[in-house]
């Protein structure tokens, strides 16, 4: 088990299990109040809850400064996040879950995308394949279905 929980494959699966409620649970929460109200709401919660397992395991603590570049990058990212939110939660507000999901999905394209062009990393023939079918799906899924 010990083998298994230090997989990146493990936790990957574990946070599409959770994308997969967290997409169920926002439409089901959205529904009646201000998707930005919903997206503060939502935000809050995590930052409790994170507060809480970083008190628990001690990890309350820096071991020295926080580089600027890192602070650069975690700003750009939570920014990034928190715009990704606000216009999930309007899109759930507005769509079905198991249209806006998929598209929301597309951040993988796009990710695989930006990670050759920015950041100088490969996809071999196949992982270029399952970008395009992943592509493909979605667009099959929200557009087709």
């Amino acid at each position: 088990m010990a083998a298994l929980a230090a997989s990146w494959q493990f936790w990957a699966v574990l946070a599409a299990f959770a994308a997969a409620l967290t997409a169920l649970f926002a439409k089901l929460g959205v529904s009646g109040i201000d998707p930005d109200l919903a997206t503060f709401l939502r935000t809050a919660v995590v930052i409790l809850a994170l507060g809480l397992i970083l008190a628990a395991t001690g990890k309350w603590r820096l071991d020295g400064p926080v580089p600027a570049r890192s602070w650069v990058f975690l700003v750009l990212s939570g920014l990034a996040t928190g715009a990704s939110w606000v216009c999930y939660f309007r899109a759930l507000q507005l769509g079905e879950v198991a249209k806006v999901a998929p598209v929301d999905k597309l951040s993988v394209v796009l990710v695989a995308l930006m990670g050759v062009l920015f950041l100088g990393e490969r996809l071999s023939a196949a992982g270029w394949l399952g970008v395009g079918l992943i592509a493909a799906g979605t667009l099959l899924l929200a557009w087709r279905g």
